[in-house]
């Protein structure tokens, strides 16, 4: 009897353990976002470095454009390997460029550094709010320009891949939240990005938006899916009136297109 016990609570143990990450996908494409659970409580690892974990069990995480994986989730010393799917990734090259704009002076690349350092630290946030969890909308409907992970050589230096999806519309279109959030940044004269807004969904979860000809919300403010933000616009080094619209898991760089249930 004591024996039969012991079998069954090992088989116990093992559907509980299984049960705890049943709901992973086997793999993620690069630029992937993934909405998993475990049980409530439970602690859980991805690549050996610890997630938050939603009173829920929902925990998030992403792969890189870059990452080749597999990712090694853990829960409660269960693991699990997603695999990580790879993408081809374009490449342009452009010649002629001035040289000044392919490498800005130093008191230029000093300010960029110092605007870049802001909104990185913005990005670190790590709310327990699950505005992730009721899909995302559009911010803008349009033609999509340019495409997250493409990168561009220019004069033979290659430079940072697009780190997210730009939409071409016309300048002063209404932007719109892709889902719940808190602004977590917003100035209108970055550099690089000009009017740049950053929407944090919880979890290391946020959006940003650059390039916006108006902004209309404050840091700290709660806004809505489908509440307007700001404006379309071409501010900072932009050559035409457009959208970027850049997702982020932490410092890991997403594709808003590949967002579960966008819609």
């Amino acid at each position: 009897m004591r024996r039969i016990v012991s079998t069954a609570l090992a088989l116990l143990a093992v559907t509980v353990a299984s049960a705890a990450v049943t709901d992973l996908p086997a793999s993620v494409s690069q630029g992937g976002l993934v909405i998993a659970h475990a049980p409530p409580g439970a602690r859980v690892t991805v690549a050996g470095k610890p997630v938050h974990v939603g009173d829920d069990g929902v925990f998030v995480f992403g792969a890189g454009r870059d990452e080749k994986g597999p990712l090694v989730v853990v829960v409660d010393g269960t693991k699990r390997q997603v695999d990580v799917t790879p993408r081809d990734w374009p490449i342009e090259r452009v010649e002629g460029v001035p040289p000044a704009t392919v490498n800005p002076p130093p008191e230029i690349a000093a300010r960029i550094e110092r605007e870049q350092a802001e909104v990185v630290a913005a990005r670190n946030r790590d709310d327990a709010r699950e505005d992730f969890t009721h899909g995302f909308i559009w911010p803008v409907k349009g033609r999509i320009s340019g495409r997250f992970g493409n990168q561009r050589i220019y004069n033979g230096d290659p430079k940072a891949p697009h780190s997210g999806m730009d939409i071409a519309v016309p300048e002063g279109t209404p932007v719109k939240a892709p889902a719940d959030g808190v602004i977590t940044f917003a100035k209108p004269d970055l550099y690089l990005t000009g009017g740049t807004v950053l929407l944090d969904h919880g979890f290391g979860l946020s959006s940003n938006f650059l390039h916006l000809s108006r902004i209309d919300v404050t840091v700290g403010e709660h806004v809505k899916q489908g509440q307007v933000i700001g404006a379309a616009g071409k501010t900072g080094r932009a050559t035409g009136p457009h959208v970027h619209w850049g997702f982020n898991w932490f410092g890991t760089r997403l594709d808003p297109l590949l967002l579960p249930g966008i819609h």
